[in-house]
């Protein structure tokens, strides 16, 4: 069996890892990949937004599978175009990938359904916005609505900042961005909850806690994600069923009486208040860094969860986990995630022997004569399984120092709340 994954970041080398053990590939290509996923895989250099050369790429090389690791061409309907000629794609089409492509589409779906969210405004121009902002309290939320790649969120603790957070928005500074979000502030803690649906059939696909924060202590500027852990400190049975009969549900109805169905990955970004979840968004792939942290965890083979859900037949699958703890840090470059240099020379990757318990999963790099070079702000993901988060943590500190790369830095208290508390 052939198989394509579409992605170039840590997401995709995850998921190219985690397939490449199953007995049924024999061949992975990954477009456009990086430079983790050309050890395992073909890299096609290629636009990922660019579907009829995907397409015709893809029927050239008889693919039988296609997952879609990023959300821009989920938005943009890659699902809706392949599946018009027959190829089996995992991942949710155009209309269902609004849940996160469009922040206000989601707000108006959890009014409609009465899915906890923080209460919301929505204005199409600064004057409007910030006359509102007038009379708000603070702190509050802002935020674009469209894809900003997990940075176009402001936390605003007052009238100036938030005016600014107004300005920047409108003025192109994530793309396009026709409408601006205002939120109340929601004073709790955050955790990520996945599933995995063939349109009929959901099943927990676990829990992460990310964090998002360029500084230790979860301080400084937003980011994509500088680690994460899993599972989350504060998921129960009671919080899971609360989660999915409140937020995961009353959504897939709401898409099912919009005459579509949810195939793919969810991921909700939640707020846990006093043990009641709050929707603060939804992302319809796996987390990036969530996705590295969760899959060395998987037992089942991702191959036959996927090819379940595409034929509709995920309730046939019984998914099994590790009762391990996994932990992720991220080794970003220096300066992200403001202005960072590019094409920096990373050496030592070749020295690594990772046991079955270690991983790196390469993020923004590419390799170039036998050479790996970092091109991104995110570079490397290291994760470490454990039985306990401090001795995982640990150990991804030892991996990271003896890289001993002196372009990029690092947090290093990634999983404080459950590990220093």
């Amino acid at each position: 069996m052939k198989i394509a994954i579409i992605g170039s970041g840590g997401r995709e080398h995850a998921i190219t890892a985690t397939v490449s053990k199953s007995s049924v590939i024999n061949e992975i290509f990954c477009i456009p990949g990086n430079a983790g996923t050309s050890k395992i895989a073909t890299n096609i250099e290629m636009d990922i937004n660019e579907f009829d050369k995907l397409h015709k790429f893809i029927k050239d090389n008889s693919i039988d599978l296609v997952v879609v690791g990023p959300e821009q061409p989920l938005v943009n309907g890659i699902v809706d175009y392949l599946e018009k000629f027959d190829i089996k794609v995992f991942g949710p089409n155009r209309i269902a990938s609004q849940l996160e492509g469009s922040k206000i589409f989601t707000k108006k779906l959890c009014k409609e359904y009465n899915i906890p969210t923080a209460n919301f405004g929505i204005f199409e121009n600064k004057i409007d916005a910030k006359k509102f902002l007038e009379n708000t309290k603070y702190p509050n939320v802002i935020k674009a609505d469209n894809l900003a790649a997990g940075k176009g969120v402001y936390i605003c603790n007052n009238e100036q900042e938030s005016f600014m957070a107004v300005e920047e928005i409108f003025d192109g500074k994530f793309g396009e961005a026709k409408n601006v979000l205002i939120e109340e502030f929601l004073k709790g803690e955050e955790m990520s909850y996945f599933i995995i649906s063939d349109g009929t059939t959901i099943k927990s696909f676990e829990t992460a806690q990310d964090h998002k924060r360029v500084l230790e202590g979860d301080n400084g500027k937003n980011t994509g994600g500088m680690g994460a852990y899993s599972p989350s400190r504060l998921i129960s049975n009671d919080l899971e069923d609360k989660i999915l009969s409140k937020i995961i549900k009353p959504t897939l109805k709401g898409l099912s009486n919009l005459g579509t169905e949810y195939k793919g990955f969810l991921y909700a970004g939640l707020m846990i208040v006093e043990n009641e979840p709050y929707l603060i968004e939804y992302n319809v792939r796996m987390g990036d860094p969530e996705c590295q942290t969760i899959l060395p965890k998987l037992k089942t083979d991702l191959v036959e969860i996927i090819e379940a859900c595409c034929n509709k037949k995920l309730e046939d699958i019984n998914i099994e986990w590790t009762n391990k703890k996994s932990l992720c840090v991220v080794l970003c470059s220096k300066g992200y995630p403001d202005t960072y240099q590019k094409n920096i020379l990373i050496n030592n990757l070749e020295n690594f022997t990772l046991d079955e318990n270690n991983f790196i999963f390469h993020a923004g790099t590419k390799k170039e004569n036998e050479k790996i070079y970092a091109i991104g702000g995110r570079v490397l993901n290291f994760i470490s399984l454990s039985d306990d988060f401090l001795q995982a943590r640990d150990d991804v500190h030892q991996c990271i120092k003896k890289l001993d790369w002196d372009g990029g830095f690092y947090r290093g208290d990634i999983g404080f709340k459950v590990i220093d508390k």
